[in-house]
């Protein structure tokens, strides 16, 4: 869950989703899922000349079992909250694995 989580925190931030088959997308974050179904507005496709199919789209929902990769900005990640969070997560599954 907390990719989840992390991920909401970036909902109006643009962002690219490189999806299985090879297609990169840039465009502003709408919404995202637990199964990081994602929506996205004001699209523009990264190779736009190997897929000029895709010009014509403006906003798209990619199911999360296609995307490969999510390239975010620097400047929209709190590595610090991030870490904090990692390690919280960690220690909760370590005492969980403790009482096993």
């Amino acid at each position: 869950m907390l990719f989840f989580s992390f991920f909401k925190t970036l909902v109006d931030h643009e962002v690219t989703v490189e999806l299985k088959n090879d297609i990169s997308i840039r465009g502003t974050l709408k919404s995202v899922d637990q199964f990081l179904n994602i929506k996205l507005d004001d699209i523009s496709v990264v190779d736009e000349v190997k897929y000029p199919h895709m010009s014509s789209c403006k906003n798209v929902f990619i199911r999360g079992s296609v995307v490969r990769y999510i390239h975010l900005p620097a400047a929209a990640v709190d590595t610090a909250l991030l870490e904090d969070a990692t390690r919280r997560e960690a220690a909760q599954a370590s005492a969980r694995a403790k009482q096993s």
